[in-house]
């Protein structure tokens, strides 16, 4: 009985393998595109520059959620608006954590892959 016990958890310990190997905060591809683009249009066009917007967006990527980046991408947008509709996103405190917390992770991945 016990080598049967041992065998069912071995599978699924395998089982469960690969996907626990998976990023925990795994941005999807069009995400990371579009930051690279913009990091492209602000840093370069060559294939260096590149290679060093996609490295800070993994390095991000390592240091922030999706969820958060994606909360941080609208503030970002709606901060922009004109109007006091808008102003919410500009003095709010957890808007400017939010922002703090990005500039610092951006900061840390111009370090690294710049």
């Amino acid at each position: 009985m016990p080598v049967r016990i041992a065998f069912v958890l071995a599978a699924a310990l395998l089982s469960a393998g690969p996907a626990a190997a998976s990023p925990a905060n795994d941005y999807p591809t069009a995400a990371r595109a579009d930051y690279v683009i913009a990091c492209m249009a602000s840093n370069g066009q060559s294939h260096i520059v590149m290679e060093k917007c996609a490295c800070s967006i993994d390095a991000i990527a390592d240091r922030i959620t999706y969820d958060d980046y994606t909360a941080i991408e609208t503030v970002k947008v709606m901060a922009d608006q004109p109007g006091e509709r808008a102003g919410i996103f500009r003095s709010s405190g957890w808007a400017k954590d939010l922002m703090d917390r990005f500039r610092q992770a951006q900061v840390a991945a111009d370090r690294q892959c710049f």
